[in-house]
Formats: structure tokens, sequence, C-alpha cells
């Protein structure tokens, strides 16, 4: 009876150390509230390189049942569309959420298209775009709409880490819950409207290598994490 007894306590004292180190573990310390605060209106500049600001389009409207989910999930939102001088334009949307959660799903192109009436019409592909800073974890997508392509380009930080959707993204929110730190987050997307996606690609390359170089050091961070040095 008494080693019963015993045993009994044994378990009961693991789960209460579990208890503990789980409340102990529980995240406090927003990692947005340690850094300045930004602003992605003026962080992301109006011109850069052979791109400015094109006056002429209207922010694409989303239906309102998206449009209630993302103003739940982000502080900050921002779309703009740029003109190069040849014409070429690129669509630029970033969402920034100062306590990143799994609600940033709903703004990933593969969940935020669809719910659009778009169809994905060639899989997401992960990739590296390389720039002057370093070598950035990309992902890409064409989306399709009636007679409208939309090849697609898009990036995820999580807090400072660079990351991608799934198992690399859990394991990043992993490393600042262990610490009792809420990481914000970030997602970048670039898109243009074209049947040549390979065009397409080099225009959204160029596009990104020219807002980063027109960007401090400090501000590019935010927008791309840390590159490995």
């Amino acid at each position: 009876m008494k080693l019963i007894s015993f045993k009994h306590f044994v378990i009961g004292l693991c789960m209460f150390a579990a208890a503990g180190m789980a409340l102990a573990l529980k995240p406090s310390a927003k990692l947005a509230d340690a850094e300045s605060q930004i602003d992605l209106e003026t962080v992301i500049p109006a011109q850069f390189g052979n791109w400015k600001l094109d006056e002429t389009i209207a922010t694409l409207l989303v239906t309102p049942e998206l449009q209630k989910v993302i103003d739940e999930t982000y502080s900050q939102t921002l779309s703009r569309t740029y003109i190069n001088s040849s014409g070429k334009r690129i669509m630029l949307s970033v969402a920034y959420g100062g306590s990143h959660g799994e609600g940033m799903q709903t703004h990933r192109p593969e969940v935020c298209y669809p719910a659009q009436g778009f169809q994905v019409v060639k899989d997401t592909r992960p990739g590296v775009l390389s720039t002057q800073y370093g070598d950035l974890p990309i992902k890409r997508l064409v989306a399709a709409q009636g007679p409208r392509n939309e090849p697609i380009t898009y990036w995820v930080v999580v807090g400072d880490r660079q990351t991608q959707f799934g198992l690399r993204m859990k394991l990043a929110q992993m490393r600042y819950t262990l610490t009792g730190v809420i990481p914000d987050g970030m997602l970048v997307r670039v898109s243009s409207i074209d049947r040549d996606e390979a065009g397409a690609y080099d225009n959204q390359t160029d596009f990104i290598r020219s807002m980063l170089a027109a960007m401090r050091a400090t501000e590019r961070e935010r927008i791309t994490g840390k590159f490995d040095s």
C-alpha cells in the first residue's frame, strides 16, 4: 500500500512540476514592445531604383469577411502598386502583426487568393532570392482568375528570423516561446499581372532588390529578418 501511495505521489509531483514549467514558459513579453515602432507607410519608400508609386491604380478591395479577419489579425497592412519606366507594374502587400500567431495564415497567398475567387494554377515552390545583403528564402506560385494571370513572390519573418510557413515557422515561434517572448511577424508579398511568368519574376527580383537597397539597415532587417553572416 505504501509503495502504491509513493508511486502516486511521484506521478502527482511530476504533473505539478510540468504544469509549473508550462506556466513559467508561457510567453509574457512582446518583442514588438522592445523594438522601435514600425510604420509601414514610411519604412517602404514611395520611389526607389527604377520604380515609383503608381497613383493611378486604386487599392485592390477584398471581401468584407476577409477584411475583418485581416483587421483582427494584423497591427498594420500596406498595399501599393508601383510602376517602372517600361510601364511594368508590381503590386506590393505587407502585413505586420505585433503578436505573431497562426492568424498570419489568413494572409498566406495560398489561402488569401482562393478566398478572393482565384485558383492556384502553379503550386507553391520554395526558392532563394539573392540580394546584395544575403540570400532571402522565398516562395513562388501563380494564381489566376479568368484571363488574369498573377505570378507571386512572398516571404515570411517571425521576430528577426527568416522562415516559411509550416515546420520552420513553428520552430521559430518555439525558440521565442522558450525565452518567454511573443514574437511579431511580417509577411511581404509582391506580384504582377503577366502571362510571361519568367519575365514577371525577373521584374519582381529587380523590384525587391531595389526596395531593400533604398531602406536603412535597421528597417530593412525588420522587413527581411537577419541574413546569415
